[in-house]
């Protein structure tokens, strides 16, 4: 007979992974549903990779809401799920007189959104923070609390916990279709896939309007707005010590200069809203104009290598805020227009959610015991198994470099092929170990990591080439 589960949530990103972590606290059977091969591959794996505190957001909105609570989650959780991050802080910067005014209103917001440590800096206290900084600087607000996340851990942790605790995952489950019956919303998937569930939960990104549609609302529509951004190398890491950002405009957040916490640093992001949600490619007016924007900021970035670019598609709509919305008569909860603080708030939205699920019915009784995970560190600001020598006496693979750009082992990439949520795509180990994001993007150990995985996999080489190429 049809399982039918309790809650279905679609869409496997940094939200919808949190939300399914957030409902495994609970004696519910609970299932995800995600179109690609893996999660996290969407929006979540192509951002900023910043932390916000939200200081920036407009008061009283929920995204300010839920950004602020989930700032205060995520600073339980991070640590103890071992989810690399850098608490470097913020350096919103002025560059001209009309910026520069602005900054008490930025301030003032910030207070109002219980971000109460930010504060207006001289441009000599500017450049006592970042002497590299172009000259011109009128002043700047710094805001302590802003950090760096590495996005592709975060959406594993939530769901390797959410598996741990008894949540069910499929892959490669692109939804058709949605008929709702007796209560039951039935989900259709490829080669007539169904999956049936009491309630549903649409944290589908860039496609949650496409979603609402088949539910019947048409509240927001998606259009994707692209962001490119640039790679530089490890060596530039030097050159600044904060996070640098513009002043905002009601468009976009605007072009910032960041580290990463794999040490290099990143300069973008670009926006332009785009037709198709797919397109994912780089323009060369886009590139032109970050490095215009990044020569202006921070001129000795010019100087240095580019390890790679890449764009990520943020799912903007029509309004200012948050589209999370509760349809109590069909037992179903839209998160969409999430746009680009989906990580940050992620953890704020699960909780948010699943109060909404409650609300409409959702008997919530919780776990005797919630199981808890710690991930394999690929940041820089903690030991890599490749510096620990106790690590490597016990395993030698742990000291077996295969990726030397990275200086990823061959005990990482086994760890992930075998972990609870496996790699099982040339990009999957990548998110999971740094593989093949270094300078020379795998040109040198890419053909050595496909004889591991095709090996430990038992899939041909051929075949993991060609879904790289699709991915």
């Amino acid at each position: 007979m049809q399982k039918t589960y309790d809650v279905a949530i679609i869409g496997a990103g940094a939200v919808g992974t949190a939300i399914a972590r957030e409902l495994s606290r609970y004696q519910l059977q609970t299932v995800l549903l995600e179109a690609k091969p893996d999660v996290g591959m969407g929006t979540t794996k192509a951002n900023t990779a910043i932390w916000h505190t939200g200081f920036d957001a407009k008061p009283g909105t929920l995204e300010a809401q839920l950004l602020r609570r989930s700032y205060a989650l995520m600073e339980e959780y991070v640590p103890e799920a071992g989810v690399p991050t850098e608490r470097l802080g913020g350096l919103l910067v002025a560059w001209t007189e009309d910026q520069y005014h602005t900054l008490p209103s930025l301030r003032d917001r910030a207070h109002a959104n219980g971000v109460t440590d930010v504060r207006i800096i001289s441009a000599d206290e500017v450049y006592a923070l970042e002497p590299r900084l172009n000259d011109g600087v009128w002043g700047g607000l710094f805001v302590p609390g802003e950090s760096l996340i590495c996005p592709f851990t975060l959406p594993l942790a939530f769901t390797t916990q959410a598996l741990l605790n008894g949540v069910e995952l499929k892959l490669n489950f692109p939804v058709q279709d949605i008929r709702q019956e007796d209560g039951v919303s039935h989900v259709f998937g490829p080669d007539g896939q169904r999956v049936s569930a009491r309630y549903l939960v649409n944290a589908a990104g860039l496609y949650s309007d496409e979603i609402d549609h088949m539910l019947g609302h048409y509240d927001f529509t998606v259009t994707p707005r692209r962001g490119e951004l640039i790679v530089y190398d490890k060596f530039a890491r030097e050159l600044i010590n904060h996070i640098i950002l513009p002043v905002p405009t009601p468009i976009t957040k605007g072009v910032l200069i960041s580290p990463t916490v794999y040490g290099n640093i990143l300069l973008g992001p670009t926006a332009e809203d785009l037709d198709d949600k797919t397109n994912t490619a780089t323009s060369e007016a886009g590139l032109a104009m970050l490095l215009e924007k990044g020569r202006a900021i921070l001129p000795d970035l010019m100087e240095e290598e580019v390890t790679a670019t890449y764009a990520g598609l943020r799912a903007a709509t029509e309004h200012k805020d948050y589209q999370i919305r509760l349809h109590g008569d069909q037992r179903y909860v839209c998160v969409g227009g999430i746009r680009s603080t989906g990580v940050s708030a992620a953890m704020g939205i699960a909780e948010y959610v699943s109060d909404l699920l409650a609300e409409a019915g959702l008997q919530r009784t919780p776990k005797k015991e919630f199981k808890t995970i710690r991930m394999p560190n690929i940041g820089e600001a903690n030991p890599r198994p490749y510096q620990q020598p106790d690590r490597i006496a016990a395993n030698p693979d742990y000291g077996r470099i295969v990726c030397y750009c990275e200086k990823v082992t061959l005990g990482e990439i086994l760890d992930a092929i075998h972990s609870p949520l496996p790699a099982r795509t040339l990009d999957g180990l990548r998110r999971r170990t740094r593989a093949m994001q270094g300078r020379c993007q795998g040109f040198n150990c890419q053909a050595h990591i496909v004889d591991i995985l095709a090996r430990e996999t038992k899939q041909k080489p051929e075949f993991l080439l060609a879904l790289e190429e699709t991915a």
